[in-house]
């Protein structure tokens, strides 16, 4: 990576009236260095802008929609009705802060989380990172490629390990699209994200699940049942997705936005606007999704093998029990929303990993490798657990990845959360107290229940499976010494200090650095500065041997 271009096309700093002070400013263009997928937004304001600014979202908003969704809303409406309903609720609206949060860092700093995280951690932690985040996308690529083989299963009877096989190869059919630019995947994820919502609209006026109730489930917290808060837990590692905030804080990359502090904050607020859009939308998917369950398998006139698929509910199982009990119209819906899902967020995946990749190690690969790589770590479990456990084992296999994600987003939502409240790198946009305090009420309240889930669910295990003493014992001392390694890996990134250098003060410096300095205003007193970049002179840079420094500073 040439950082020393990447600093010239994003740093450029800005007076408080939103003109550069630069010399000769007048005669450089507000974006630099456009590439052919780059989409330019115009310098004038205008709410036309908003279009353009419009993509990202949805991109990010198939992660909240995907087959893990699915399975696990499917789950908490037949066994707990609407009751969990109110999880969906406080997931989306957290994760709409904190996903404005990571477009926000993209669009400030001209770097997205991956990379902000190697230049700022060292290189055996920065290594734990990139292995975490490389799991999680793991974690979320099983549910998808598992979502589409039943999918397919449904529509033309294939079966789950052929199914599973054939998700590979459409994915990469997929990712063709990207030669002809990101706004044409873009336009197709957001057709695909819509015709989910259609489906399951329908779905919702087909099953006239009770309004009160879901009103109730929606406002009233509650759990109750011994299962409630792992299924909890599950839909909240559904939801919030940690290989999300890598990929929206890079998607927003795609935009050359004017560098002035009305083109950052028409930037910031357009993308809060989508993404608010996107969000929305998965969110009433959601609702949809469990509402249609709570009202099918709770309703009195389901026949024994019904209800018996209600006890144990799976995407598969699923189609049948909908085309019994609301028709074969049903079950073909249902069939081409998770087809859809599970092909979406097959290329969001793909996506998110090559940004990882890319940010953590500086590696660039080829999208079909990485493609690859992704889909055989998460075909090969796939595959064997749809052919030893059929769709029972697979369904299962979904609710474990999910809970996977759940455990591991604190490493990815703490990063995020530290470096927007820099000053050093978010400069004038850092947070305000009031979000600092909102995302770390957030951060801790997962971190709590994901840390009490996991000591519980461990000591049931140990306390009721029938193992034998010895086995207990050396399952217990490595389970908790596990749980002390992920405790003392969250406290470290919680609590280690930001480092007081520039964003490309890093293995590779920026050869041409550019600081923020506090000069007068030509032709107002020097009684009253304001924010002007530095100009870049080579001889200076000779002279006192600089390296690097494109922090926020005032000079």
């Amino acid at each position: 990576m040439e950082h020393g271009e990447t600093m010239r096309s994003h740093s450029q700093f800005i007076t408080s009236d939103g003109h550069s002070t630069m010399p000769n400013a007048t005669d450089e263009p507000p974006i630099e260095n456009s590439g052919p997928d780059h989409i330019i937004i115009p310098e004038k304001a205008s709410w036309k802008n908003l279009f353009a600014y419009t993509g990202p979202g949805f991109l990010v908003s198939i992660a909240y929609i995907d087959p893990g969704n699915f399975e696990t809303d499917l789950q908490s409406g037949a066994q707990y009705k609407y009751e969990l309903l109110w999880i969906i609720l406080l997931a989306s609206c957290a994760a709409f802060v904190i996903q404005s949060l990571a477009a926000k860092l993209g669009v400030v700093t001209g770097k997205h989380l991956a990379e902000h995280c190697r230049a700022e951690y060292p290189k055996k932690p920065n290594f734990v990172l990139w292995v975490i985040a490389e799991i999680a996308i793991v974690a979320c690529d099983i549910p998808e490629v598992i979502g589409t083989a039943f999918a397919l299963n449904m529509l033309f009877n294939v079966p789950i390990w052929c199914g599973v096989l054939f998700t590979g190869l459409s994915t990469l059919v997929l990712l063709a699209l990207q030669q002809y630019g990101v706004r044409k995947l873009e336009f197709l994820i957001a057709i695909l994200v819509l015709t989910i919502a259609a489906c399951f609209f329908m779905e919702l006026g087909y099953s006239k699940p009770n309004a009160h109730e879901v009103l109730e489930g929606l406002f009233v917290p509650q759990l109750k049942g011994n299962g409630a808060t792992g299924l909890a837990v599950s839909l909240l590692g559904a939801m919030v997705m940690p290989h999300n905030l890598f990929l929206h804080s890079a998607l927003v990359l795609s935009r050359k936005i004017p560098r002035s502090i009305h083109g950052i904050k028409e930037a910031c607020t357009f993308y809060n606007i989508e993404s608010g859009f996107a969000l929305t939308v998965a969110f009433l998917i959601n609702i949809s999704v469990i509402s249609v369950s709570g009202a099918v398998c709770n309703s009195p006139y389901l026949s024994a093998e019904d209800q018996r698929n209600c006890e144990d509910l799976d995407l598969n199982k699923a189609s049948f029990l909908l085309k019994n009990v609301l028709g074969n119209w049903s079950s073909k819906l249902f069939a081409v929303a998770l087809l859809a899902s599970g092909q979406s967020s097959t290329i969001t995946g793909t996506y998110a990993g090559q940004y990882v990749m890319q940010g953590f190690l500086d590696l660039r690969l080829r999208p079909w490798i990485r493609n690859f790589l992704t889909r055989s770590l998460a075909i090969i479990p796939s595959l064997i657990v749809a052919i030893i456990g059929g769709s029972t084992g697979a369904g299962k296999l979904i609710i474990i990845a999910s809970m996977i994600l759940s455990f591991e987003l604190p490493f990815a939502l703490v990063p995020l959360l530290k470096f927007t409240s820099s000053k050093t790198k978010m400069g004038p946009y850092v947070n305000s107290k009031w979000i600092m305090g909102i995302t770390w009420v957030i951060s801790s309240a997962i971190m709590v229940i994901n840390f009490y889930y996991l000591i519980t669910g461990f000591t049931k295990l140990l306390l009721h499976d029938g193992l034998r003493t010895v086995a207990s014992v050396f399952l217990g001392v490595m389970g908790f010494s596990g749980m002390l390694v992920y405790l003392a890996g969250v406290l470290y990134l919680v609590f280690r200090k930001d480092k007081k250098v520039g964003l490309d003060q890093g293995p590779d410096p920026d050869p041409n650095p550019t600081c923020l300095k506090r000069r007068p205003n030509a032709g107002s007193p020097s009684s009253s500065p304001l924010l002007v970049p530095a100009r870049r002179r080579k001889n200076r840079r000779r002279k006192n041997g600089s390296g690097g420094g494109g922090e926020w500073r005032r000079r």
